[in-house]
């Protein structure tokens, strides 16, 4: 015959072991739930940030981008403005790149022929076509920016819905023990 002293030493344990179970389930549960909801805002809030930040620029893609006149605010219309801006700095320098060209070419006069100095030199001055490519890159990283931002906001949502749907299957699970 088993006595009451006995019974409370064997399901001691396992009443112990249950609650542990439970309560690591409740925290695990809210601490995904609070980082899901927490990187699903932050998610929103950067496409939004991004969204605001383009529209103030008050950019309109060209005719001849990809989309053409289209207001520059989302990842795609980034992209076109991005695009189009480095093919017309590749027309304006023949196909050349920055590193591409050198640093200073002689100076024209006003008929188009080359001015030398006392020692029969040519006159070298700065290359403006190759310094025109150094606004090229800040545009367009400043627009690939952009589209990296998105990016993130895009990873930081669905990270946010995975952990939020995690969060309420640990509180689930929980439940589930109890019962």
């Amino acid at each position: 015959m088993v006595t009451v002293i006995e019974k409370r030493a064997t399901k001691a344990p396992a009443e112990r072991t249950g609650f542990a179970r439970r309560r690591l389930l409740a925290i695990v549960g809210i601490l995904t739930l609070v980082l899901g909801l927490g990187s699903f805002a932050g998610g929103v809030f950067g496409a939004l940030y991004t969204w605001d930040q383009a529209a103030e620029e008050n950019i309109t893609t060209p005719d001849d981008a990809i989309f053409p006149e289209v207001p520059v605010r989302g990842p795609m219309s980034m992209y076109a403005q991005a695009d189009i801006i480095e093919h017309h700095q590749l027309d304006s320098t023949e196909g050349l790149r920055y590193s591409e060209m050198p640093r200073e070419v002689p100076q024209l006069d006003e008929a188009g022929n080359q001015i030398m100095d006392d020692d029969g030199q040519p006159v070298m001055g700065p290359n403006t076509a190759r310094a025109s490519w150094v606004t090229a890159t800040t545009l367009t990283t400043a627009l690939n920016l952009g589209l990296l931002a998105y990016g993130l906001s895009a990873l930081a949502l669905v990270l946010g819905i995975a952990l939020i749907a995690s969060g309420v299957t640990f509180l689930s699970l929980r439940k589930a023990l109890i019962a």
